[in-house]
């Protein structure tokens, strides 16, 4: 164990050394940088921060294609249900669902409810108890999608915290093993040091909001999807088969009639 000890008690002074060497110190002349070149002074984590940053835009265009009405419940579908549930035709709507062109959020729900009251012997009595738990399962996926840019709003600021401590530990090592450094040196390493922490904040601080702005977004979408199922499913439960019986549970028959019993 004493072996182990100190040979780690060597290592991680020789690691600090090597992160800092790799996040380049800066010189008088670099004043005249350009922006680029101030970026790329962030080292190899500044260039980790940048590829989060490319990260953070593709998801948030995904996010913004995924994320809408349209997209989970598309008029077409709507539409097919709405005809299929006020004839009554509770396994035509289920195959309606199932069907591989009319995938989506909404046509989930339906068919996971319309199967759960085919094979229930309460029928369509639990139709709305279906549709909101299989509403919550697939809301509760869709609200997982977002948690990648909120993993990025956390983790940029800690890799630009990270690349600061190395470049500090980098300068006050240059410091330390030489003589008649100037106080301007100095401050440049630092700002060079620094700049990782604002590459993460640049790139946590919009990552923040966009993570708030689709959850919320979610949580809405949430709202406009449960209305549309409540109409599709009183649809259903107020169609009446000719004749003017009311409509009996899914998947039982008739109950026979007691006229004429003994």
């Amino acid at each position: 164990m004493s072996f182990l000890s100190g040979a780690f008690a060597q290592f991680v002074p020789q690691a600090w050394t090597l992160l800092a060497q790799a996040t380049p110190a800066a010189t008088p002349s670099d004043e005249g940088k350009t922006l680029l070149q101030h970026i790329l002074s962030g080292g190899p984590i500044g260039i980790v921060i940048i590829l989060l940053s490319f990260t953070a835009v593709l998801m948030a265009v995904w996010l913004v294609a995924e994320i809408r009405l349209p997209r989970l419940a598309p008029p077409r579908v709507v539409e097919g249900l709405d005809r299929l549930l006020a004839a009554n035709d509770v396994r035509g709507a289920l195959a309606f669902c199932q069907a591989e062109e009319n995938r989506c959020l909404l046509s989930g729900m339906f068919a996971a409810a319309l199967t759960r009251c085919l094979r229930s012997p309460f029928g369509l009595l639990e139709l709305r108890s279906a549709l909101e738990e299989a509403g919550q399962e697939r809301f509760a996926r869709l609200q997982r999608k977002t948690d990648p840019m909120g993993l990025i709003a956390a983790v940029a600021p800690m890799l630009g915290l990270l690349g600061t401590v190395v470049g500090l530990v980098g300068a006050f090592e240059t410091l330390s093993v030489s003589e008649g450094v100037r106080p301007e040196a100095l401050a440049s390493s630092i700002s060079v040091a620094l700049i990782t922490t604002v590459l993460g904040l640049i790139v946590a601080i919009p990552a923040t909001a966009l993570h708030s702005f689709f959850r919320n977004r979610v949580d809405a979408l949430a709202q406009n999807v449960a209305e549309l199922t409540e109409e599709l499913a009183a649809r259903i439960q107020s169609a009446k088969p000719a004749g003017g019986q009311s409509p009996t549970p899914a998947g039982r028959a008739p109950a026979p009639t007691t006229a004429g019993a003994r």
